[in-house]
Parts: structure tokens; C-alpha cells; sequence
């Protein structure tokens, strides 16, 4: 008899769940391109003064130099900033200044010093 009841239960929690998550993606809403689609370059990364802490960006470049404690210096054709790379982001990775990569991270503003918190690092070369 608990069988019974606990797959009934168990059977209710999957109905529930299951129209809730159609519920939730009938919703609608805008799917199409958003400001932070233009930040592509450290440049426009550095122009833009509206970003804020966990805005989310991706570009292209190098790491030229180590400044240290997990910060490096990042460079594309537009200019340089600074990124912080975890331990645990390299993921086995080797990266030289040779190398070009795509790093996707989020914003983090220190002292009005624009950094990019990186959560994945992918050579493209």
C-alpha cells in the first residue's frame, strides 16, 4: 500500500512539475540582440561606462602578461585590460601569448577599474 502511494505521489510531483515548466516557457518575451551583444572588443568593453557588476561579455585576443595573484593582461586590436583567471578556469589549459583565445566572463568594477572575471577560457588558434 505505501508503494501505491508513494508512485502516486511521485506520478502527481512529475505532472505538477511537468505543467509548471510549460507554463513558465509559454510566457513569451523578447528573443533578439541586447546591448551587451556589441561588447566584443576590450575597447567597447572600456566605453562602456553603463556596465555594471555580473554583466556577462565574451572577446577575443591574448594574454601578454602575468600582473599576479590570478591577473593577467588582455589584449585584441582595440587595447588592453585586465582579466582575472581562477585556478580553476585554466581546466588543463596551457595559454602562451602566442596563443589567441576567447574568454567569457562577467564584469567586475574595482575602484572604477573595469575587470573581466573570467569563467571559460577557449584557445581559437
Amino acid at each position: 500500500m505505501k508503494k501505491c502511494a508513494v508512485a502516486a505521489l511521485a506520478m502527481s510531483l512529475l505532472f505538477v512539475t511537468n505543467v509548471f515548466a510549460q507554463q513558465n516557457t509559454a510566457g513569451g518575451g523578447f528573443k533578439g540582440p541586447s546591448a551587451e551583444d556589441n561588447l566584443n572588443t576590450v575597447q567597447d568593453i572600456l566605453d562602456a561606462t553603463w556596465l555594471s557588476d555580473g554583466t556577462y561579455v565574451t572577446v577575443v585576443g591574448k594574454i601578454t602578461m602575468s600582473l599576479g595573484n590570478e591577473l593577467y593582461t588582455f589584449t585584441d586590436s582595440t587595447g588592453s585590460m585586465t582579466i582575472e583567471i581562477d585556478d580553476d578556469e585554466w581546466r588543463g589549459q596551457t595559454v602562451t601569448p602566442d596563443h589567441t583565445i576567447k574568454i567569457k566572463g562577467e564584469i567586475d568594477k574595482n575602484d572604477s577599474d573595469s575587470a573581466v572575471d573570467v569563467e571559460s577560457i577557449e584557445i581559437v588558434q
